[in-house]
């Protein structure tokens, strides 16, 4: 089907499509909720009477009820629209964050975090949105624009976490969070008009889809670059709360002002990519950036090693991380979905599924190794192993093409 000019959108319409203003504050909020608590872990262990270990799964089970709704949230809003879905999803986001800060217990707490994840479908609605509205090449630069808007928050959102920890206590993010998402409920709804024009019940459709996706190996080896390139950034958000607080001795102000340091590089990885990705291909790409994240941790794993232990050292090379997530991420996803672009959409929701899934699970291992005793170098070696896992997925697609070249 051909996609029409572009519509007339006005701000607080919503007789037409949402204005990009609206697409970067709503996918921003759902980046904010996954960071701005994070240097007040420890202090939310100590509230709720519960190991940290235990703390950080408010990271781990959140990242995994994200990649369940990154399977279903695309066909839902191509059956009921992107509007209600929106709606619906920010409403139930509001509702949780009100029940976390009135959570008597710590089961509460995790129930009430678990269900805050219905925000994560901001993002893939806006992509979703910017596809029903404009060409393909449009499109990569309006998500663009949604991207950037989105790079922003992670730097800022730990700085205003702990700052806030700090004076008011861990319940003060959270309010920051209610008070975005009741001012972003009402700027949904005054807004943004629907853009799905048709209706389609395609779930079950796309996940027969996913056994073919699933026998193809190019697919798993774009799919474990991602993965596992994301899994270190992941154990980093897991694990680094803990390392600045209870390694370092940082108080939460400070360590919110360390925590962010990997998204200035991921703002650089991604001005890198877009420069240089039709020019240089989406494999070498991938190769570079996985080689920009293993060979920074490995600096850092020498350094620990050495004795050479500082906050300003461990934050400071972080940034290789966020720096080769930038430069990779993008011809990672690329690869997923050239790989059948008749099912572009299956392979998009079950890649998410999937590289978030790992994320969680390595986010998770990191609390449970530092709860055990380990030491900032134990965090940092899991960064590593999960790196050099992305390096071994590109090479297994580089080699395999040069054999088929070959053949």
């Amino acid at each position: 089907m051909s996609i029409q000019p572009r519509p007339e959108i006005r701000l607080l319409d919503r007789r037409t499509p949402p204005h990009i203003l609206t697409l970067v504050l709503v996918s921003g909020l759902a980046a904010l909720s996954l960071n701005i608590f994070l240097p007040s872990l420890p202090s939310m262990a100590a509230y709720f009477g519960v190991d940290y270990a235990l703390m950080q799964l408010s990271v781990s089970l959140y990242l995994a009820m994200t990649a369940a709704i990154q399977l279903v949230i695309g066909p839902v809003s191509d059956r009921f629209g992107r509007r209600p879905v929106m709606l619906g999803a920010v409403g139930v986001f509001l509702a949780a964050t009100i029940a976390a800060l009135y959570a008597p217990s710590f089961a509460v707490f995790i129930v009430a975090r678990m269900v805050q994840a219905a925000v994560a479908t901001a993002f893939t609605l806006s992509r979703a949105v910017v596809r029903d509205i404009v060409s393909q090449d449009e499109a990569a630069s309006m998500i663009g624009y949604v991207t950037m808007g989105m790079s922003v928050v992670p730097m800022v959102g730990p700085v205003i976490g702990g700052a806030l920890d700090q004076v008011f206590g861990w319940k003060a993010s959270f309010w920051v969070l209610a008070v975005g998402g009741a001012g972003l409920l009402a700027l949904i709804w005054a807004d943004q008009g629907e853009t799905a024009k048709s209706r389609s019940a395609s779930f079950g459709a796309q996940v027969r889809q996913y056994p073919e996706l699933l026998r193809s190996r190019r697919f798993w080896g774009y799919v474990g670059a991602s993965t596992f390139a994301s899994g270190a950034f992941f154990a980093y958000l897991g694990g680094s709360p803990y390392v600045g607080t209870q390694i370092f001795g940082l108080d939460a102000a400070t360590l919110g002002f360390y925590f962010g340091a990997p998204a200035v590089g991921y703002l650089i990885g991604n001005f890198l990519s877009g420069r240089f990705a039709m020019r240089v291909g989406i494999n070498r790409m991938i190769l570079a950036g996985a080689w920009t994240t293993t060979l920074g941790l490995l600096l850092l794993a020498a350094l620990e090693f050495a004795g050479l232990s500082h906050p300003a050292l461990f934050f400071g090379l972080t940034v290789s991380v966020g720096l080769g997530n930038g430069i990779m991420l993008p011809s990672a996803n690329s690869g997923m979905l050239s790989v059948r672009p008749q099912l572009a959409g299956s392979a998009a929701g079950l890649g998410g599924a999937i590289t978030i899934g790992g994320g969680a699970a390595l986010s998770a291992l990191a609390g449970w190794v530092l709860q055990t005793g380990g030491s900032a170098l134990a965090l940092v070696m899991l960064m590593v192993a999960s790196s050099a896992l992305s390096l071994v997925s590109i090479f297994w697609v580089m080699a395999r093409e040069r054999r088929l070249r070959q053949g």
